[in-house]
């Protein structure tokens, strides 16, 4: 179950001081309260060069949190520099944190992810971070790799640009380790979208 995916996180992130990203969580947190209060919600298009993995399970938690949280602050989008497909081994992960999914298609699959606990349903693709099905503007580019934010100085559209770097779980592929590699990246990803969320709801609910 999602939803005791994400408790489960929550009891760590309550026990455990976590000091990854924090500017960052902050900048991005204060980004999402300032659009919502602006406009009916924040756009978010996290960015990686493949779209395959790590860019993927950004986007899939940024909606599932959300969904746990009741909140409706932020649009979540994913997008990369080159087109290659939803890594398998992502969907996995998705699988074993509770995710419920449905592909279509062979090249570079639709996946279509729900809960049965929660109400959403996300699809998740490979796609360039311009796509028609993202924001051309006004959205948050989300930088989650080093070689995206590195070699894609500019991305057009972009209101406000953070580089919330992990490292690539690709490492891991075709070993032993895979599995582990990947579950965990879903975990930190997941851990740093609740991060967001709950820094968010505490600054809206600010007078």
């Amino acid at each position: 179950m999602i939803t005791t995916y994400l408790a489960d996180i929550e009891k760590e992130l309550d026990h455990n001081h976590v000091n990854r990203h924090s500017e960052l969580i902050e900048k991005i947190a204060h980004w999402i309260v300032e659009e919502s209060n602006s406009v009916n919600k924040a756009r978010l298009n996290f960015i990686c060069t493949h779209n395959s993995r790590r860019s993927q399970f950004a986007q899939a938690w940024c909606s599932l949190v959300q969904d746990y949280f009741g909140l409706k602050m932020a649009e979540a989008y994913s997008g990369g520099t080159e087109v290659t497909a939803c890594n398998e081994r992502t969907v996995s992960a998705l699988k074993s944190a509770g995710c419920t999914v449905k592909s279509k298609g062979i090249d570079n699959p639709v996946y279509t992810l729900s809960a049965p606990d929660l109400n959403t349903e996300i699809r998740l693709w490979s796609k360039l971070y311009n796509d028609e099905a993202n924001p051309s503007g006004r959205f948050a580019a989300i930088m989650t790799c080093d070689h995206a934010d590195a070699n894609c100085p500019f991305i057009p559209g972009a209101a406000i640009r953070i580089p919330l770097t992990y490292t690539d779980p690709k490492f891991a592929d075709d070993t032993d380790a895979e599995n582990k590699a990947y579950d965990e990246t879903c975990r930190i990803i997941a851990s740093d979208m609740i991060r967001i969320f709950r820094a968010a709801a505490k600054l809206a609910s600010k007078p």
